[in-house]
């Protein structure tokens, strides 16, 4: 990759990063989409590898998220529990 797009590539993420912070999304958006544009230039036949198995990538997101929906359900529950025990246990000696 040639310099100049190395420093757009370099460039765009920072900007990107520090628009995303100051709560600038749209422009946070742009400005990543700017990087993407020149790396998808550079790389074209990795970029539509990732184009077809983007489906199998929000799959295991979606089944990802799931998981954790899941796992702090119970540990809400758990919590809840553990919270109506400690309490009983204060209050009953009062």
């Amino acid at each position: 990759m040639e310099n100049w797009k190395r420093a757009v590539v370099a460039g765009s993420v920072g900007t990107s990063a520090i628009l995303f912070l100051k709560g600038r999304r749209p422009a946070g958006v742009l400005m990543a989409g700017v990087g993407l544009a020149v790396l998808a230039s550079e790389y074209p036949e990795k970029f539509e590898q990732i184009r077809e198995e983007l489906p199998n990538y929000v799959d295991r997101g979606t089944e990802f998220l799931g998981l954790v929906s899941r796992v702090g359900t119970r540990l809400a529950k758990v919590a809840e529990s553990r919270g109506r025990e400690v309490w009983e246990e204060l209050t009953s000696g009062v």
